[in-house]
């Protein structure tokens, strides 16, 4: 096999590609290879994390979202164990503030026994504020097995195991264009030419470009949605002692804003969750005329937006009017105040929206000839990335 010749080429250099090459790097005598576009690995998606290892509360029972979060949370928590990343598995409350929650929050707790949560507890108002005292709420839920952790140290940690199994890590290495060899398909890069047996394409908020680069019809586009934070006060962390979480309206795959400990021990406080006009739009004012274009000329952003345009909007006046964000976060916590918040990071998900205008929830995953596209890993991702690179490599021993 030559130089730039590889078993598998996977692209992404986010969590979720990099537990892929790990997986696949576990096969004695694979080359394995991962092409990532920028010049440092978990740029995007991964880096922008607020860091929760999730539970599995939300996810409907049986999905493979259900599935994977469950074996890759724990298997997460081994691997951090093993490689002396640091993590907490704190826990978090989640909690209702109106009667017509409750039956949400009746739902949540049905599906967290369902996707096995063994620790999973009902609190009453006097109970939230024995774990949370300065939360608000009239019924809760305790979810024990939730922790919080870097994934950037995690993806890091990933990319040195596929490195000492003897797989390559190219940083700077943009897919510009695919076609089919003589057994194998051929990528130009910006790093010169790369030649696989098979291709795996986990490039997140490129993943449906890249799909088309290598002829296939990926029946969805991508949508940015931008989330918002802000950061708690040094002198108000204590206000939060884990993670307080609202009861998420289920037309949405978001959870509404909430706060985050985090393991250095700053609080974060949001996202909201806002149309971007550009995919790497971690700004307001960044703009690409080429990514606005894609989407608004796909016919199922219309239909979304007839359908949930006036969640856009009120996300958009709570991007723009910091009160409606500190309005949304009393609900959860109501001593803290506009002067108690700072604005703090943003990160973009790569959401992947189909033809009839429906946001897609579960993880989305379409084989091609010697190809596997990942097209759609959001939350949670990066929890679950061990499992679901587990499952991907599978996929790949098999085409």
């Amino acid at each position: 096999m030559s130089e730039g010749s590889f078993d598998v080429a996977v692209i992404g250099g986010g969590i979720v590609g990099l537990a892929t090459a790990m997986a696949l790097s576990e096969r004695p005598g694979r080359r394995i290879a991962v092409l990532e576009a920028e010049d440092r690995l978990a740029a995007h998606q991964t880096g922008h994390n607020s860091g929760v290892i999730h539970s599995g509360l939300y996810y409907k029972p049986g999905s493979m979202k259900a599935r994977t979060c469950a074996q890759g949370r724990e298997a997460l928590y081994r691997f951090c164990e093993e490689h002396g990343i640091p993590f907490e598995r704190c826990g978090k409350v989640v909690i209702a503030t109106s009667e017509d929650e409750i039956p949400r929050l009746d739902e949540l707790e049905r599906r967290g026994r369902a996707n096995g949560l063994m620790g999973i507890r009902r609190l009453r108002a006097e109970e939230i504020r024995e774990l949370e005292p300065n939360a608000s709420g009239i019924a809760g839920l305790l979810v024990p097995e939730t922790g919080i952790v870097e994934f950037t140290r995690v993806a890091e940690a990933y990319a040195d195991v596929v490195r000492a199994a003897g797989g390559e890590v190219r940083l700077g290495a943009r897919i510009l264009a695919a076609r089919r060899g003589s057994g194998c398909l051929i990528l130009e890069t910006t790093r010169g030419e790369t030649r696989a047996r098979v291709l795996v394409n986990c490039g997140g908020l490129q993943c449906d470009r890249i799909a088309r680069f290598c002829g296939i019809d990926p029946g969805i586009h991508i949508v940015p949605f931008r989330g918002e934070y802000y950061d708690v006060a040094p002198g108000r962390r204590s206000l939060i002692r884990n993670l307080i979480y609202p009861v998420p309206d289920p037309r949405f795959p978001f959870l509404g804003v909430h706060f985050t400990r985090r393991v250095d021990g700053s609080v974060e406080a949001g996202p909201n969750a806002v149309l971007a006009f550009k995919r790497e739009g971690y700004r307001r004012w960044d703009l690409s005329a080429r990514d606005m274009l894609d989407y608004t000329f796909f016919f199922g952003f219309w239909r979304m937006a007839a359908k949930h345009g006036r969640m856009a909007i009120g996300e958009f006046y709570r991007s723009f009017l910091k009160g409606a964000f500190v309005r949304a976060l009393q609900r959860l916590v109501p001593s803290i105040e506009a002067e108690d918040l700072a604005p703090g990071g943003s990160g973009v998900r790569a959401q992947a929206l189909d033809r009839r205008g429906k946001l897609l929830d579960d993880f989305h995953i379409v084989e091609g000839e010697r190809m596997i596209h990942v097209l759609n890993a959001p939350s949670p991702a990066a929890t679950a990335s061990i499992a679901i690179g587990r499952a991907i490599a599978a996929r790949a021993d098999a085409v």
